[in-house]
């Protein structure tokens, strides 16, 4: 019969031993989990890697001039004057005689707008004169506008009656809005008055859309009941001007500028010439209306 004193030894060795197995085992256990997190990882790497980041979209072009790397870079926010920029740019002489790449960004959101304008990215860019001032990108980048269009009045559109600018009138009314890439007072303006009466998205329903064509598209077609824009010329034939209600009188047009950091005159003049000839292209009356800067003969 062993003494009570070997029992105990061997019972404490018999617990020792069960202790390090059973750390051995969560260890090993541990490890694998590690094994496993990591291949996954790797895996869904694999599988979502052929994802492109959901920013601008780009056009691009070769000139003539062989052996230059210099980029000659635009941000626009519309798709037409993007195809047409870079047809005109790619074939002006300028721009072959100084750069060897033409890249155009067609702006989708606020964060393509920071990212270009804001760190000075580009060489000529279609934006708001606010958006420029917010940034100091005149005077950081030298920004220096060389065209504008004009500014413009904002109105609430509807087809069968006046929209009145009160709470109780818009309650629950569905309202398109132009989304920031097109204007950015296309949604701050509407925006802006229904605060003052106390409205919010928890009471109206906001729909956006990315041009003012699609607007006035779906107010025709009774997916909304107002819209905010400007009154086109155009519109007299499908809308009333008696049920367009004054937002502001005056918004802030669109603005061409070039980055001038050296006094390249050719390049000013020439660019120049390009943002004229797609306004007069431009299938929308307001873009056809475009005032120069001083400086090119």
């Amino acid at each position: 019969m062993k003494s009570p004193h070997k029992s105990l030894i061997h019972l404490v060795v018999f617990l020792t031993n069960f202790r390090i197995v059973a750390t051995g085992k969560w260890i090993i256990f541990v490890i694998a989990l590690l094994i496993c997190g990591v291949a996954n990882f790797y895996l869904d790497s694999a599988n979502y890697s052929d994802i492109t980041p959901q920013t601008g979209q780009y056009l691009t072009c070769n000139t003539s001039l062989r052996g230059n790397d210099d980029v000659f870079s635009v941000y626009v926010t519309d798709g037409r004057i993007a195809q047409m920029a870079n047809e005109k740019l790619c074939s002006n002489d300028i721009i072959k005689r100084q750069y060897g790449k033409v890249k155009v960004i067609i702006g989708q959101s606020d964060y393509d707008t920071f990212r270009y304008i804001n760190h000075g990215v580009v060489d000529l860019a279609l934006v708001k004169k606010n958006v420029v001032d917010a940034f100091g990108a005149d005077q950081i980048y030298g920004l220096t506008k060389i065209a504008s269009h004009p500014d413009y009045s904002a109105f609430f559109i509807a087809l069968r009656e006046k929209p009145r600018l009160n709470k109780e009138y818009l309650l629950g009314k569905r309202v398109g809005l132009l989304d920031y890439p097109s204007s950015r007072s296309g949604h701050i303006v509407p925006k802006t008055v229904m605060q003052g009466l106390g409205l919010s998205d928890a009471n109206i329903n906001v729909v956006y859309y990315s041009s003012h064509q699609e607007l006035r598209n779906a107010l025709l077609a009774g997916d909304v009941d107002i819209i905010s824009s400007y009154w086109a010329q155009d519109d007299n034939k499908r809308f009333s001007r008696n049920y367009a209600t004054p937002l502001q009188q005056s918004v802030s047009g669109m603005q061409w500028y070039l980055k001038m950091q050296t006094q390249n005159t050719d390049l000013f003049c020439a660019m120049q010439s390009v943002v004229h000839d797609i306004a007069m292209a431009h299938p929308r009356p307001y873009y056809k209306t475009i005032k120069l800067e001083e400086g090119c003969e």
